[in-house]
């Protein structure tokens, strides 16, 4: 039902995912069950009492469809097999009703901006200019001097256009060139995919994380990519079609969403999303010119004002999603924290501020043990088709080999893809064999063998955030308000629910700071979650100690 909040107004109606949380698992490293390096569905179940231990109630799985692999199966050859290297329907089955005697719902990632270059389709419509399948996909006449049609440049590097020979015309590919993108103006593809989607919804999966979603409008002779004139009738018919009228949750990616334009995806009445992912907190700290293979400076203030910024747009309507890490970004201890100095302190910390935001919160694999970006020293040590391919084009646009590969430690996507370190036995426990891509070297010193052990480590932090957020009805519908916006090492905020109120005080890092508190925060009352000593009362001054975060509850008078 809908609940009032502390000014009187309502919230959006209550949905089963408010107060849960979101564990993303990106399979090719996470478990293998068989020895040959790469994890697997049966690896996953293996896991599923150490997720039901976290307080993990779903689970989102990054694309483990039939796929030659060209981006780690976000080119998917089909829709409705499995990838024999993660196992089979049988396997996925079994999965879903393990996870579900557990009380967790599989999520699955769809990607329909693309397919692979050996989807049935796409070998279909490069047979000739007239097969049925051709207007599947987009493709364009060469431009007079037989290049590309425009100008348009692939998310991976280079043209977004590749000439296919047997049939003299361009084929567009916004990402790898084995990655065609589909034609959404055709009503056939858009059937043909809401057909698939139903097809796993009746398996009893519990929604989908949307790849790219905020592509599927894109007019190219325009050079629309984002937001295209029809993107948001596409997102409609397929909540018709689809899940409308299902219990599900939907996550749509858009990396080019604003507050604005979210409330469209994901406001109350617009039968479209459950929520989006932005990323403005990301990319904010990118470099102008080589993105983020070149990082700026990590600053708090330009952070706090983003975070905010959504808070207070998704205040009364729409939902936010919560994260600082996930397959495509660099861990969140070495991003956001200290990885060396203090580790423990400063991930609890960031776990502290994320999970006590209003949306609802996503962990990333190894997140919860503190796993952070991989050291690797050279090019040949990496696996992404993006790294490897920005490397090449970085360096003869002038970026030197050592500053590619600082870049490449501190953002690429391998750093979140390195396999899940379990135990200190060889290869952190993850396979028998040899792993696809390297273990991260401190392996014998973070892992989960060790952290679900130690009543203090980073692990155990974890839990107790998640079951504060199905207590406590502030964390998931009361009002956000920051302070002290401009302090370059502190975050503060309150949320309020009609007479109670959650003060949550982070400092951001290795320095002890003394620190004048606004009268809002000078409250007592019960502490729910520290990573130091717990703290049941904020006086107008507080000594915060490196990385320190806590947060306190009070009944207002």
């Amino acid at each position: 039902m809908a609940q009032a909040t502390a000014s009187g107004n309502l919230v959006s109606a209550s949905r089963w995912w408010h107060r849960s949380t979101i564990y993303q698992i990106y399979p090719r490293s996470f478990a293998d069950s068989n020895g040959d390096g790469i994890g697997d569905i049966d690896g996953i179940i293996s896991k599923l009492e150490y997720l039901k231990a976290l307080g993990i109630e779903i689970i989102w799985l990054s694309p483990i469809y039939a796929s030659p692999m060209d981006d780690n199966g976000y080119d998917i050859s089909n829709y409705q097999e499995i990838a024999p290297e993660f196992g089979t329907l049988a396997d996925f089955n079994r999965l879903i009703a393990e996870a579900k005697s557990r009380g967790i719902g599989i999520v699955l990632d769809l990607v329909v901006n693309h397919t692979s270059d050996e989807h049935p389709w796409f070998i279909e419509a490069r047979k000739s200019i007239d097969n049925p399948y051709r207007d599947f996909y987009i493709w364009r006449k060469p431009a007079e001097d037989g290049g590309s049609p425009n100008t348009l440049t692939s998310s991976f590097g280079g043209p977004a256009w590749t000439l296919d020979l047997r049939t003299g015309e361009y084929y567009l590919h916004l990402f790898s060139r084995r990655q065609p993108d589909l034609n959404w103006e055709n009503a056939k593809v858009r059937a043909k995919i809401y057909q698939m989607m139903n097809w796993w919804l009746e398996r009893g999966i519990a929604g989908f994380r949307m790849d790219v979603i905020d592509y599927i409008g894109k007019q190219v002779d325009q050079s629309i990519i984002t937001d295209g004139p029809h993107l948001h009738d596409y997102l409609q018919e397929m909540h018709r079609e689809t899940f409308g009228s299902r219990d599900v949750l939907t996550i749509g990616e858009t990396w080019s969403a604003t507050p604005g334009s979210a409330l469209l995806y994901s406001g109350a009445d617009r039968h479209e999303l459950s929520m989006v992912f932005q990323f403005e907190h990301v990319t904010q700290q990118w470099d102008e010119i080589y993105g983020k293979w070149r990082s700026r400076p990590f600053d708090l203030i330009k952070l706090k004002s983003v975070l905010s910024k959504w808070q207070y747009a998704l205040a009364e309507d729409g939902w936010n999603s919560l994260f600082w890490g996930n397959h495509d970004l660099p861990r969140a201890v070495s991003k956001y924290g200290d990885a060396r100095g203090y580790p423990v302190e400063s991930a609890k910390m960031l776990a502290t501020v994320l999970h006590l935001l209003k949306g609802t919160p996503f962990v990333y694999q190894g997140e919860e043990i503190g796993m952070t970006n991989a050291p690797f020293a050279k090019i040949e040590q990496y696996r992404d088709i993006e790294t490897l391919n920005m490397h090449r084009l970085h360096l003869d646009a002038g970026l030197s080999p050592e500053d590619f590969i600082k870049g490449a430690n501190e953002n690429g996507r391998d750093n979140a893809r390195t396999p899940m370190q379990w135990t200190p036995e060889a290869n952190a426990g993850f396979t028998t064999g040899i792993p696809w891509i390297e273990v991260n070297e401190n392996y014998t010193v973070i892992n989960a063998e060790r952290a679900v052990s130690d009543e203090h480590s980073i692990w155990n932090h974890y839990p107790k955030l998640i079951a504060l957020r199905k207590e406590h009805a502030v964390i998931v519908y009361g009002r956000y308000q920051s302070y002290l916006d401009q302090h370059p090492d502190v975050f503060t905020y309150t949320r309020t629910l009609d007479r109670k109120r959650l003060a949550v005080v982070a400092n951001f890092s290795a320095k002890t700071i003394s620190l004048d508190l606004p009268g809002e925060l000078q409250i007592a009352g019960r502490c729910l979650i520290s990573n130091y000593r717990p703290c049941d009362r904020l006086p107008d001054k507080v000594d915060l100690q490196p990385y320190e975060a806590f947060a306190i509850l009070a009944v207002l008078d």
